[in-house]
Protein backbone atom coordinates (compact mmCIF):
# COMPACT_ATOMS: atom_id res chain seq x y z
CA UNK A 1 0.00 0.00 0.00
CA UNK A 2 1.19 3.49 -0.87
CA UNK A 3 0.32 6.28 1.52
CA UNK A 4 -1.34 9.34 0.02
CA UNK A 5 -2.70 12.66 1.19
CA UNK A 6 -5.61 14.85 0.20
CA UNK A 7 -4.87 18.50 0.95
CA UNK A 8 -7.41 21.30 0.48
CA UNK A 9 -6.73 24.95 -0.24
CA UNK A 10 -7.75 25.82 3.34
CA UNK A 11 -4.91 23.65 4.66
CA UNK A 12 -7.08 20.69 5.71
CA UNK A 13 -5.20 17.37 5.56
CA UNK A 14 -6.67 13.87 5.01
CA UNK A 15 -4.34 10.88 5.05
CA UNK A 16 -5.16 7.62 3.31
CA UNK A 17 -3.98 5.08 0.76
CA UNK A 18 -3.44 5.68 -2.97
CA UNK A 19 -5.11 3.54 -5.63
CA UNK A 20 -5.35 3.75 -9.38
CA UNK A 21 -2.45 5.74 -10.82
CA UNK A 22 0.20 6.51 -8.22
CA UNK A 23 1.40 10.11 -8.29
CA UNK A 24 -0.60 13.33 -8.01
CA UNK A 25 -3.99 14.72 -9.04
CA UNK A 26 -5.68 18.06 -8.58
CA UNK A 27 -9.02 19.78 -9.11
CA UNK A 28 -12.09 21.19 -7.44
CA UNK A 29 -13.24 18.76 -4.73
CA UNK A 30 -16.97 17.98 -4.82
CA UNK A 31 -19.11 15.25 -3.26
CA UNK A 32 -21.66 12.92 -4.85
CA UNK A 33 -24.49 11.38 -2.82
CA UNK A 34 -25.27 8.43 -5.13
CA UNK A 35 -24.94 4.95 -3.61
CA UNK A 36 -24.04 3.27 -6.91
CA UNK A 37 -23.08 4.29 -10.42
CA UNK A 38 -19.49 5.29 -9.74
CA UNK A 39 -18.37 4.25 -13.21
CA UNK A 40 -21.00 6.41 -14.91
CA UNK A 41 -20.06 9.27 -12.59
CA UNK A 42 -16.35 9.00 -13.36
CA UNK A 43 -16.97 9.01 -17.13
CA UNK A 44 -19.43 11.94 -17.11
CA UNK A 45 -17.66 14.78 -18.99
CA UNK A 46 -19.35 17.28 -16.65
CA UNK A 47 -16.77 16.27 -13.99
CA UNK A 48 -13.87 17.64 -16.02
CA UNK A 49 -11.57 19.52 -13.62
CA UNK A 50 -13.12 18.01 -10.49
CA UNK A 51 -12.17 15.35 -7.96
CA UNK A 52 -15.22 13.40 -6.79
CA UNK A 53 -15.78 12.26 -3.21
CA UNK A 54 -18.45 9.58 -2.81
CA UNK A 55 -20.52 9.99 0.37
CA UNK A 56 -21.47 6.30 0.33
CA UNK A 57 -18.69 4.63 2.37
CA UNK A 58 -18.00 1.41 0.43
CA UNK A 59 -17.07 1.80 -3.23
CA UNK A 60 -15.89 -0.77 -5.79
CA UNK A 61 -17.76 -3.85 -4.57
CA UNK A 62 -19.35 -4.52 -7.97
CA UNK A 63 -16.25 -3.83 -10.03
CA UNK A 64 -16.17 -2.14 -13.42
CA UNK A 65 -16.57 -3.01 -17.10
CA UNK A 66 -16.29 -1.55 -20.58
CA UNK A 67 -20.05 -0.96 -20.99
CA UNK A 68 -21.31 1.11 -18.05
CA UNK A 69 -19.71 4.32 -19.25
CA UNK A 70 -21.05 7.73 -20.26
CA UNK A 71 -18.11 8.63 -22.51
CA UNK A 72 -14.94 7.11 -23.93
CA UNK A 73 -12.82 7.91 -20.87
CA UNK A 74 -12.78 9.00 -17.23
CA UNK A 75 -13.08 12.80 -16.99
CA UNK A 76 -12.93 13.22 -13.21
CA UNK A 77 -9.38 14.21 -12.28
CA UNK A 78 -9.40 12.23 -9.02
CA UNK A 79 -11.55 9.85 -6.96
CA UNK A 80 -12.03 9.98 -3.19
CA UNK A 81 -13.64 7.11 -1.24
CA UNK A 82 -14.00 6.03 2.36
CA UNK A 83 -13.31 2.36 1.73
CA UNK A 84 -12.18 0.75 -1.53
CA UNK A 85 -13.41 -2.81 -1.93
CA UNK A 86 -10.64 -5.01 -3.27
CA UNK A 87 -13.16 -7.82 -3.81
CA UNK A 88 -15.97 -7.37 -6.32
CA UNK A 89 -18.94 -9.50 -7.25
CA UNK A 90 -21.08 -8.78 -10.30
CA UNK A 91 -21.84 -10.95 -13.32
CA UNK A 92 -21.04 -7.99 -15.61
CA UNK A 93 -17.73 -7.07 -13.93
CA UNK A 94 -14.59 -7.38 -16.06
CA UNK A 95 -12.07 -5.88 -13.64
CA UNK A 96 -11.77 -4.08 -10.31
CA UNK A 97 -12.09 -0.35 -9.73
CA UNK A 98 -8.39 -0.04 -8.84
CA UNK A 99 -7.42 -1.72 -12.11
CA UNK A 100 -9.86 0.47 -14.04
CA UNK A 101 -8.39 3.71 -12.66
CA UNK A 102 -4.85 2.47 -13.30
CA UNK A 103 -5.69 1.75 -16.95
CA UNK A 104 -7.24 5.21 -17.31
CA UNK A 105 -4.36 7.00 -15.59
CA UNK A 106 -6.53 8.43 -12.81
CA UNK A 107 -5.49 8.66 -9.17
CA UNK A 108 -7.69 7.81 -6.21
CA UNK A 109 -7.41 7.90 -2.43
CA UNK A 110 -9.20 5.64 0.05
CA UNK A 111 -9.26 5.24 3.80
CA UNK A 112 -9.99 8.88 4.60
CA UNK A 113 -12.82 10.28 6.73
CA UNK A 114 -15.20 11.18 3.90
CA UNK A 115 -17.86 12.30 6.38
CA UNK A 116 -15.51 14.95 7.77
CA UNK A 117 -14.60 16.01 4.24
CA UNK A 118 -18.22 16.33 3.12
CA UNK A 119 -19.19 18.33 6.22
CA UNK A 120 -16.30 20.68 5.51
CA UNK A 121 -17.36 21.14 1.88
CA UNK A 122 -20.96 21.79 2.91
CA UNK A 123 -19.93 24.38 5.49
CA UNK A 124 -17.14 26.12 3.58
CA UNK A 125 -18.07 25.32 0.00
CA UNK A 126 -16.35 23.36 -2.76
CA UNK A 127 -12.59 23.82 -2.58
CA UNK A 128 -9.56 23.20 -4.74
CA UNK A 129 -7.46 20.24 -3.65
CA UNK A 130 -4.56 17.93 -4.39
CA UNK A 131 -4.19 14.17 -3.94
CA UNK A 132 -0.53 13.22 -3.73
CA UNK A 133 2.07 10.83 -2.38
CA UNK A 134 4.20 13.93 -1.65
CA UNK A 135 5.06 14.37 2.06
CA UNK A 136 5.71 18.12 2.10
CA UNK A 137 2.36 19.43 3.33
CA UNK A 138 3.23 23.11 2.90
CA UNK A 139 4.10 22.45 -0.74
CA UNK A 140 0.80 20.59 -1.26
CA UNK A 141 -1.23 23.43 0.27
CA UNK A 142 0.46 25.85 -2.13
CA UNK A 143 -0.37 23.54 -5.05
CA UNK A 144 -4.01 23.30 -3.94
CA UNK A 145 -4.29 27.07 -3.70
CA UNK A 146 -2.87 27.36 -7.23
CA UNK A 147 -5.47 25.05 -8.82
CA UNK A 148 -7.62 27.17 -11.20
CA UNK A 149 -11.13 28.00 -9.99
CA UNK A 150 -14.13 26.90 -12.04
CA UNK A 151 -15.31 30.48 -12.50
CA UNK A 152 -14.38 31.73 -15.94
CA UNK A 153 -13.38 28.33 -17.35
CA UNK A 154 -14.75 27.23 -20.72
CA UNK A 155 -14.43 23.46 -20.37
CA UNK A 156 -17.10 22.63 -22.96
CA UNK A 157 -14.53 23.32 -25.68
CA UNK A 158 -12.21 20.81 -23.98
CA UNK A 159 -14.62 17.88 -23.66
CA UNK A 160 -16.66 18.28 -26.86
CA UNK A 161 -15.98 15.51 -29.39
CA UNK A 162 -15.10 18.10 -32.00
CA UNK A 163 -16.73 16.18 -34.84
CA UNK A 164 -20.14 15.70 -36.41
CA UNK A 165 -21.80 12.28 -36.56
CA UNK A 166 -25.33 10.89 -36.79
CA UNK A 167 -27.16 8.17 -34.84
CA UNK A 168 -30.62 6.80 -35.50
CA UNK A 169 -32.84 3.83 -34.79
CA UNK A 170 -35.46 2.21 -36.98
CA UNK A 171 -37.62 4.67 -38.97
CA UNK A 172 -36.91 7.87 -37.00
CA UNK A 173 -39.60 10.56 -37.07
CA UNK A 174 -37.59 13.65 -36.15
CA UNK A 175 -34.25 15.21 -37.07
CA UNK A 176 -32.43 16.58 -34.04
CA UNK A 177 -29.21 18.56 -33.94
CA UNK A 178 -27.56 17.95 -30.57
CA UNK A 179 -24.84 20.30 -29.36
CA UNK A 180 -22.11 18.35 -27.61
CA UNK A 181 -20.91 20.43 -24.66
CA UNK A 182 -19.91 17.20 -22.87
CA UNK A 183 -22.88 15.00 -23.69
CA UNK A 184 -23.49 11.76 -21.82
CA UNK A 185 -24.09 8.62 -23.87
CA UNK A 186 -27.45 7.90 -22.25
CA UNK A 187 -28.83 11.17 -23.58
CA UNK A 188 -28.09 9.94 -27.09
CA UNK A 189 -29.73 6.59 -26.29
CA UNK A 190 -32.85 8.32 -24.95
CA UNK A 191 -33.14 10.59 -27.99
CA UNK A 192 -32.76 7.68 -30.41
CA UNK A 193 -35.27 5.58 -28.44
CA UNK A 194 -37.69 8.52 -28.65
CA UNK A 195 -37.68 8.27 -32.45
CA UNK A 196 -35.03 10.83 -33.28
CA UNK A 197 -32.29 10.86 -35.87
CA UNK A 198 -29.60 12.67 -33.89
CA UNK A 199 -26.80 14.63 -35.52
CA UNK A 200 -24.24 15.44 -32.84
CA UNK A 201 -22.29 18.62 -33.54
CA UNK A 202 -19.29 20.26 -31.81
CA UNK A 203 -19.86 22.90 -29.14
CA UNK A 204 -18.50 25.61 -31.45
CA UNK A 205 -20.79 24.97 -34.45
CA UNK A 206 -22.41 28.16 -35.75
CA UNK A 207 -26.13 28.82 -36.04
CA UNK A 208 -25.87 29.07 -39.83
CA UNK A 209 -24.31 25.59 -40.05
CA UNK A 210 -27.02 24.16 -37.79
CA UNK A 211 -29.84 25.70 -39.83
CA UNK A 212 -28.41 24.19 -43.03
CA UNK A 213 -29.07 20.77 -41.46
CA UNK A 214 -32.84 21.61 -41.34
CA UNK A 215 -33.50 20.11 -37.89
CA UNK A 216 -36.93 19.57 -36.39
CA UNK A 217 -35.44 20.32 -33.00
CA UNK A 218 -32.25 21.38 -31.26
CA UNK A 219 -30.85 19.75 -28.14
CA UNK A 220 -28.38 21.47 -25.80
CA UNK A 221 -26.37 19.02 -23.73
CA UNK A 222 -24.83 18.91 -20.30
CA UNK A 223 -21.19 19.85 -19.79
CA UNK A 224 -18.58 21.18 -17.36
CA UNK A 225 -17.32 24.60 -16.34
CA UNK A 226 -18.72 28.10 -16.12
CA UNK A 227 -21.63 28.75 -18.54
CA UNK A 228 -20.75 32.45 -18.80
CA UNK A 229 -17.39 31.47 -20.29
CA UNK A 230 -19.04 29.67 -23.23
CA UNK A 231 -19.80 32.89 -25.06
CA UNK A 232 -19.75 31.40 -28.56
CA UNK A 233 -22.57 28.98 -27.63
CA UNK A 234 -24.62 31.73 -25.99
CA UNK A 235 -24.48 33.78 -29.21
CA UNK A 236 -25.40 30.74 -31.31
CA UNK A 237 -28.39 29.99 -29.07
CA UNK A 238 -29.53 33.62 -29.26
CA UNK A 239 -29.56 33.32 -33.05
CA UNK A 240 -31.42 29.99 -33.07
CA UNK A 241 -33.97 31.15 -30.49
CA UNK A 242 -34.84 34.23 -32.57
CA UNK A 243 -37.55 33.29 -35.12
CA UNK A 244 -36.60 36.20 -37.38
CA UNK A 245 -32.95 35.09 -37.57
CA UNK A 246 -33.67 31.35 -37.63
CA UNK A 247 -36.47 31.70 -40.17
CA UNK A 248 -39.00 29.90 -37.94
CA UNK A 249 -39.82 29.05 -34.35
CA UNK A 250 -37.21 26.48 -33.39
CA UNK A 251 -37.96 23.70 -30.90
CA UNK A 252 -35.20 23.63 -28.27
CA UNK A 253 -34.54 21.41 -25.24
CA UNK A 254 -31.65 21.94 -22.84
CA UNK A 255 -30.22 19.87 -19.99
CA UNK A 256 -27.81 21.05 -17.26
CA UNK A 257 -25.20 23.29 -18.96
CA UNK A 258 -27.62 23.54 -21.90
CA UNK A 259 -30.24 24.88 -19.46
CA UNK A 260 -27.79 27.49 -18.14
CA UNK A 261 -26.73 28.55 -21.64
CA UNK A 262 -30.37 28.95 -22.67
CA UNK A 263 -30.97 31.13 -19.61
CA UNK A 264 -28.01 33.36 -20.46
CA UNK A 265 -29.04 33.59 -24.11
CA UNK A 266 -32.59 34.60 -23.12
CA UNK A 267 -31.54 37.30 -20.67
CA UNK A 268 -31.12 35.63 -17.27
CA UNK A 269 -27.97 35.33 -15.15
CA UNK A 270 -26.08 32.41 -13.58
CA UNK A 271 -23.96 32.08 -10.43
CA UNK A 272 -21.65 29.58 -8.71
CA UNK A 273 -23.31 27.37 -6.10
CA UNK A 274 -21.63 26.98 -2.72
CA UNK A 275 -20.98 23.24 -3.08
CA UNK A 276 -23.04 22.19 -6.10
CA UNK A 277 -25.61 19.47 -6.58
CA UNK A 278 -24.16 16.03 -7.32
CA UNK A 279 -26.07 12.79 -6.81
CA UNK A 280 -29.03 10.60 -7.73
CA UNK A 281 -31.54 11.49 -5.01
CA UNK A 282 -32.44 15.19 -5.28
CA UNK A 283 -36.14 16.09 -4.96
CA UNK A 284 -37.53 18.51 -7.54
CA UNK A 285 -41.08 19.83 -7.73
CA UNK A 286 -42.71 20.04 -11.14
CA UNK A 287 -44.72 23.26 -10.76
CA UNK A 288 -46.87 22.42 -13.78
CA UNK A 289 -48.17 19.13 -12.37
CA UNK A 290 -47.46 19.43 -8.65
CA UNK A 291 -45.59 16.13 -8.71
CA UNK A 292 -42.27 15.55 -6.96
CA UNK A 293 -39.52 13.96 -9.05
CA UNK A 294 -36.44 12.31 -7.55
CA UNK A 295 -33.67 13.41 -9.87
CA UNK A 296 -30.05 12.86 -10.85
CA UNK A 297 -27.96 16.03 -10.68
CA UNK A 298 -24.46 17.21 -11.45
CA UNK A 299 -23.85 20.94 -11.58
CA UNK A 300 -21.86 23.61 -9.79
CA UNK A 301 -23.62 26.65 -11.30
CA UNK A 302 -27.28 27.66 -11.27
CA UNK A 303 -29.68 30.13 -12.89
CA UNK A 304 -30.53 33.16 -10.76
CA UNK A 305 -34.31 33.03 -10.23
CA UNK A 306 -34.56 36.77 -9.65
CA UNK A 307 -33.14 37.49 -13.11
CA UNK A 308 -35.56 35.33 -15.15
CA UNK A 309 -37.20 37.60 -17.77
CA UNK A 310 -41.00 37.77 -17.72
CA UNK A 311 -41.11 35.84 -20.99
CA UNK A 312 -39.73 32.77 -19.15
CA UNK A 313 -41.87 30.64 -16.79
CA UNK A 314 -40.35 28.71 -13.89
CA UNK A 315 -41.43 25.05 -14.23
CA UNK A 316 -39.25 23.09 -11.79
CA UNK A 317 -37.92 23.96 -8.33
CA UNK A 318 -35.27 22.26 -6.19
CA UNK A 319 -36.78 21.31 -2.82
CA UNK A 320 -33.42 21.30 -1.03
CA UNK A 321 -32.50 24.95 -1.61
CA UNK A 322 -35.25 26.45 -3.83
CA UNK A 323 -32.92 26.87 -6.81
CA UNK A 324 -34.13 26.91 -10.42
CA UNK A 325 -34.47 23.41 -11.89
CA UNK A 326 -36.34 24.21 -15.08
CA UNK A 327 -38.14 26.85 -17.12
CA UNK A 328 -39.95 27.26 -20.43
CA UNK A 329 -40.53 30.11 -22.85
CA UNK A 330 -44.07 31.49 -22.73
CA UNK A 331 -44.25 32.15 -26.48
CA UNK A 332 -41.70 29.85 -28.14
CA UNK A 333 -41.28 26.02 -28.09
CA UNK A 334 -38.26 26.23 -25.79
CA UNK A 335 -37.83 24.44 -22.46
CA UNK A 336 -35.04 23.09 -20.28
CA UNK A 337 -34.14 21.52 -16.95
CA UNK A 338 -31.11 21.80 -14.71
CA UNK A 339 -31.13 18.14 -13.66
CA UNK A 340 -30.48 14.98 -15.71
CA UNK A 341 -33.68 13.25 -16.90
CA UNK A 342 -31.59 10.59 -18.66
CA UNK A 343 -30.13 9.62 -15.24
CA UNK A 344 -27.42 6.95 -15.65
CA UNK A 345 -26.93 6.69 -12.79
CA UNK A 346 -30.14 7.66 -11.06
CA UNK A 347 -33.94 7.33 -11.05
CA UNK A 348 -36.12 7.38 -14.15
CA UNK A 349 -38.81 9.76 -12.87
CA UNK A 350 -38.07 12.38 -15.52
CA UNK A 351 -37.88 10.34 -18.73
CA UNK A 352 -41.16 12.00 -19.80
CA UNK A 353 -39.21 15.12 -20.80
CA UNK A 354 -37.93 13.36 -23.92
CA UNK A 355 -41.56 12.68 -24.88
CA UNK A 356 -42.35 16.37 -24.38
CA UNK A 357 -39.49 17.20 -26.72
CA UNK A 358 -40.79 14.92 -29.48
CA UNK A 359 -44.37 16.18 -28.93
CA UNK A 360 -43.18 19.75 -29.53
CA UNK A 361 -41.29 18.69 -32.65
CA UNK A 362 -44.42 16.97 -33.96
CA UNK A 363 -46.40 20.16 -33.41
CA UNK A 364 -43.88 22.46 -35.07
CA UNK A 365 -42.58 20.06 -37.75
CA UNK A 366 -42.32 21.76 -41.14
Amino acid sequence: MTKARLVLENGALFEGVAFGRIGEAQGEVVFNTSHTGYQEILTDPSYKGQMVCMTYPLIGNYGANTRDVESERIWASGFIVGELSELYSNFEAEFGLDEYLKAQGVMGISGIDTRRLVRMLREQGAMQGVISTETDIAKLIAKAQAVPKMNGQDLASVVTRGKTFTLKGDAPNYRVVAFDFGMKENILRMLVQSGCEVTVVPAQMSAEEVLRLSPDGIFLSNGPGDPEAVGYAIETIKHLANPKKAGREMVMFGICLGHQLLALALGAETYKLKFGHHGGNHPVKNLLTGKIEITAQNHGFAVNLKTLPKVLELTHLNLYDQTVEGFRHKKLPIFCVQYHPEASPGPHDSHYLFDEFTALMAKYKF
